[in-house]
């Protein structure tokens, strides 16, 4: 693990530097840098400050430092000492209430920023409307010692996207500040949009290491399209291409002895409903009503794992760590509701973890093969996706013979697995790491800003 330092501020305002003694022997440096904004100064050694570097009053004022203590990180180059790294997490959605600045948000990015001592950076949360172009700053909302704070910044190290739908992504405005933050003034952009279930999959088609993990999945274009598929696998998921949350799912079945239809959906209502047709076509035109089928993908039914005649599928949580490598941090299983045609809580699904559903060498085997697949799909996806991914969230299936199959990925995922108390754990080490692989982005931008910008 690096070594991180307190950073001390001096009542006065002397535009020196005061580093520890090993630092200044092993460089030259000439400027202090924090976020954006960078200051030349002279640097002194301290023989006594072996955990920390002192600045006065001024530098911070000149730096916009905001006075936490919290050990942060030191990175060097062309001179230059950067202190941080200033994380901006970029959504919408505020409020004009200091208790609640994000609304029903809030708790969930307090609980995000409270990670900074441990992880050793300093996020902030901001939106459009903070940012001032002219004096290259932003008012930042940071959450110190329980409380929401707004502090004026420089333009952060790295920004974090928890934009929190496709509407908001596809927001002009929104847009428009992404692509100036990172093209004038190359900040690195991590975890942007949200994924297409399409794109995903005809991506990942190009990748032999996990082509085994996709089950056959096709734009709807025709009704003969899928009598094929249902004359292959007995059953077929049609699903919104940009859909989440289980939101618009519907399972149709083919009953070869009766040559009857059925189709599993959850209506308007929110109620879980099971219809029978005599004809494809009229399941299509009595249930997709209102719905536009180019928008909608059928995929592969799989005859997955069940516990109580309840189909199983699973959550896995993948994060990049600081040294900017692959982890996986959170495995759940999730059963869904009776009659419902997904695994979500909102439809009645529960959340379990393995050792809850199978026996301790199952479980054990089934655990390792989630996390195999898990690493290797994040791995792909990175190779074949446009920007910069740290956390995927992995909707899995085991089928009967115990193959896994990939039914969704989620640049944003949700959180609901975490309710669960003995998940609790993976919770903070999600939120950890998220923030942590800003430190290595921080570092890349720095030292190999080529790498990351080409």
């Amino acid at each position: 693990m690096r070594k991180r330092y307190l950073i001390e501020v001096a009542n006065n305002d002397q535009m020196i530097v005061l580093c520890p003694q090993a630092i200044m022997s092993n460089q030259s440096i000439k400027k202090i840098a924090f976020g954006s904004k960078s200051l030349d100064v002279d640097f002194l050694a301290h023989p006594e400050k072996k955990d920390r570097i002192v600045i006065s009053k001024k530098i911070r004022d000149i730096l916009q430092f905001p006075n936490f203590e919290i050990p942060l990180h030191l990175f060097f180059q062309d001179q230059t000492l950067f202190i941080g790294p200033l994380i901006g997490i970029f959504t919408a959605g505020f409020t004009p209430f200091p208790l609640k600045p994000i609304g029903e948000r809030s708790s969930i990015f307090a609980k995000l920023l409270s990670v900074n001592k441990s992880v050793g950076a300093l996020p902030f949360v901001f939106g459009e409307q903070h940012i001032d172009w002219d004096q290259a700053q932003i008012k930042g909302y940071f959450y110190h010692e329980n409380n929401w704070k707004v502090i004026d910044i420089p333009f952060p190290n790295v920004i974090y996207d928890r934009l929190p739908n496709r509407k908001s992504e596809r927001n002009p405005s929104l847009k428009k500040v992404k692509d100036r933050l990172q093209k004038d003034y190359l900040i690195p952009w991590y975890n942007p949009g949200f994924f297409n279930k399409l794109d995903i999959y005809e991506r990942l088609q190009q990748e032999d290491s996990v082509t085994n993990y996709l089950p056959e999945t096709h734009p709807f274009t025709s009704f003969s399209s899928i009598e094929t598929m249902l004359s292959n696998y007995g059953h077929v998921y049609v699903k919104p291409i940009n859909g989440s949350l289980g939101l618009g799912v519907h399972q149709i079945i083919y009953d070869k002895q009766t040559g009857a239809y059925f189709c599993r959906y959850r209506d308007s209502e929110g109620v879980n409903r099971l219809r029978k047709f005599t004809s494809l076509e009229g399941l299509f035109h009595s249930v997709f009503t209102n719905k536009s089928l180019g928008s909608m993908i059928v995929q592969q039914g799989i005859h997955l794992l069940k516990t109580e005649k309840r189909s199983i599928d699973f959550r896995v949580h993948t994060n990049k760590d600081a040294e900017g490598t692959w982890h996986l941090t959170a495995i759940a299983a999730k059963i869904a509701g009776l009659g419902s045609v997904t695994t979500h809580v909102r439809s009645g699904g529960e959340v379990k973890t393995l050792k809850e559903i199978f026996p301790e060498e199952k479980s054990k085997l089934f655990s390792e093969k989630l996390t195999e697949a898990a690493l290797l799909l994040s791995k792909a996806l990175e190779r074949n996706m446009e920007g910069i991914i740290g956390e995927i969230g992995f909707d899995l299936g085991i089928d009967l013979n115990g193959d896994i199959w990939l039914f969704e990925a989620n640049s944003k995922p949700g959180r609901s697995i975490f309710t669960h108390p003995d998940l609790k754990k993976f919770d903070l080490l999600t939120r950890k790491l998220s923030i942590a692989f800003a430190v290595f982005l921080t570092e890349q931008s720095i030292l190999y800003p080529e790498e990351i910008f080409k």
